[in-house]
């Protein structure tokens, strides 16, 4: 056994002593620094492939852009902002004493505002003291663009062409035959439309902030008795078409009148009332100008009604069939297709 184990020793060292005679190749990366020497900065190359293309832009127009529009400058004073709007409405309404009145309280507040003193050249114009609407126009004038805005032209308009006395308009602005359509499919309430046009003779220039319609409506009570309507809330109106072009000659105001109804113990105690007829006053500048009532025994409820001499005045025409496509809930007569 000594014998065989010495063998396989001696045959094993003689392996190893093989191996070590065999030649090894071992390949090693070192690295190797360059040096790299820079050029000299020189003038840019013009790469034509790659250069992005520059496109000048047009020169500005040598136009200047339109002007701002000139408005009419804000009351400086709250207060006689206030002022001013309630004299406009009660000049509107024909009260020209309680528009004086606010339009004065308006003016010691502040003196030489331009729409102040536009309004009280405005009231006395209508009023027809027509030197001291002039006085009022000349101070807005002297005011200046700066100070007036879009008032100085107006009041240089007054000022150069004179003003305009309101029976100037007798002939070429009056009322058309009105309409009348009473909605009797409806049970919640009581409705009436009417349809109000204002003709215009074509030579005639107005001023349509000047032109006004009036109308009062009555009632009639279970007891047989004519009231005028109090309520102002159960009227709503508009212009059919809007701003004014006066095509055909003419523009129709569209006005719906409702009554509610009443519950039973309210119209025992007191009464039931119905729709019974209406005034339509048509004004420029707070004069009358033409006149429709409507039974014809109201006109005498209402002073002051011109009487023109010219025939019996024109009676309202009665509808009793609308367009299809009428909505009741709205004020308006739906507008007439284009043909």
């Amino acid at each position: 056994m000594a014998l065989v184990q010495l063998l396989i020793a001696g045959l094993a060292l003689a392996t190893r002593f093989e191996e070590s005679r065999g030649v090894k190749i071992v390949i090693k990366e070192v690295p190797k620094w360059i040096a790299i020497r820079t050029p000299a900065p020189g003038p840019a190359r013009e790469d034509r492939a790659y250069a992005p293309s520059v496109v000048s832009s047009p020169p500005p127009p040598s136009s200047t852009p339109d002007p701002t529009p000139i408005s009419v400058p804000r009351v400086s004073d709250p207060r006689a902002e206030h002022l001013v709007k309630e004299g406009q409405k009660a000049r509107v309404a024909g009260d020209m004493g309680l528009a004086i009145v606010k339009l004065t309280e308006a003016q010691n507040k502040s003196p030489n505002d331009p729409t102040v003193l536009y309004e009280l050249g405005l009231i006395h114009e209508q009023m027809g003291v027509f030197d001291t609407a002039g006085v009022y126009y000349e101070k807005v004038f002297h005011l200046g663009i700066s100070g007036a805005g879009s008032l100085y032209s107006l009041a240089a308009s007054k000022l150069r062409e004179g003003i305009q006395k309101p029976d100037a308009m007798v002939g070429k602005l009056a009322l058309g035959r009105v309409q009348i359509f009473k909605d009797l499919k409806n049970e919640s309430e009581q409705r009436v439309v009417l349809t109000i046009p204002v003709q215009k003779s074509p030579d005639g220039e107005i001023d349509v902030a000047e032109m006004g319609i009036s109308v009062i409506f009555f009632n009639k009570t279970s007891k047989g008795e004519i009231v005028q309507l109090e309520d102002n809330s159960w009227v709503t109106e508009q212009w059919a078409s809007l701003p004014f072009d006066w095509n055909g000659g003419e523009e129709s105001l569209r006005m719906t009148y409702r009554i509610p109804n009443q519950d039973s113990q309210t119209e025992h105690l007191f009464g039931g009332r119905t729709y019974y007829g209406q005034v339509v006053s048509l004004l420029y500048k707070g004069e009358i100008l033409d006149v429709q009532a409507w039974p014809r025994d109201l006109a005498a409820k209402i002073p002051s009604a011109p009487n023109s001499g010219k025939g019996d005045p024109l009676l309202p025409e009665f509808q009793d069939v609308l367009p299809p496509e009428f909505d009741p809930n709205l004020p308006l007569l739906p507008p007439l297709p284009s043909k």
